[in-house]
């Protein structure tokens, strides 16, 4: 069977991220940071990713997309995407938390807590194990309470806060940048078996009082 290749994408933060994967090979990926616009740039920056490999929309095999948590309207924006992108390819979509992506870059220990900043003191928090699946469930918790919900001794820190968060807790810590997460989205992808379900919004909080001026894309 010829390897398979696999589009990624996220804009779950102040960014706009894509990964193309064949086999097991990143043939091309790119992020541009962005605090708005990720609505409009979107798309051209897939066709960009696609074109700096010599591929087309036709060879895509699966969509792996950022599901969140992190900013409401930014993960609207990929999840219609790659709802009507599968619906019109006639391939799978698939969502992967930012937190799982996160701790899949540095799985090389038995323990690894990804962090996301949820704003307001908070984080969005979860931890894997060494082959980057979860056990437990994601959650929202004070920044300042962290050590009351995770163990002492945690061997690594991924993330928001990492270096503060890893003193506390007796712990390494590790970066997770968006380039390196969105890769590792397509690459969780690739070892996933479609089970026909739609990629949905991670929310773990309600959204901020104020409603954005523009409205949110509609989720296919």
């Amino acid at each position: 069977m010829a390897d398979q290749l696999i589009l990624a994408f996220d804009t779950s933060a102040a960014h706009c991220a894509a990964a193309l994967l064949l086999g097991e090979v990143i043939v091309a990926s790119r992020v541009e940071e962005m605090q708005k616009g990720q609505a409009e740039r979107l798309m051209p920056l897939l066709e960009e990713v696609l074109a700096e490999a010599g591929k087309s929309w036709s060879d895509l095999d699966r969509i792996g997309v950022g599901v969140g948590p992190g900013n409401f309207t930014g993960i609207r924006i990929s999840v219609s995407a790659a709802r009507g992108l599968a619906m019109a390819l006639g391939i799978p979509a698939i969502g992967v938390s930012s937190l799982q992506a996160m701790a899949y870059t540095s799985a090389t220990s038995h323990l690894t807590m990804a962090t996301l900043d949820a704003r307001q003191g908070n984080l969005y928090c979860q931890l894997f194990n060494k082959g980057g699946e979860a056990i437990d469930e994601p959650r929202l918790c004070a920044a300042t309470d962290i050590s009351n919900h995770f163990p002492q001794g945690t061997p690594t820190i991924v993330g928001h806060n990492s270096a503060e968060l890893a003193d506390q807790l007796g712990a390494t810590h590790a970066d997770a940048p968006p380039i390196k997460t969105v890769e590792s989205m397509a690459r969780i992808v690739a070892a996933r078996t479609p089970d026909g379900t739609r990629p949905a919004p991670l929310y773990l909080r309600p959204a901020d009082a104020a409603p954005p001026r523009d409205p949110a894309p509609k989720i296919l």
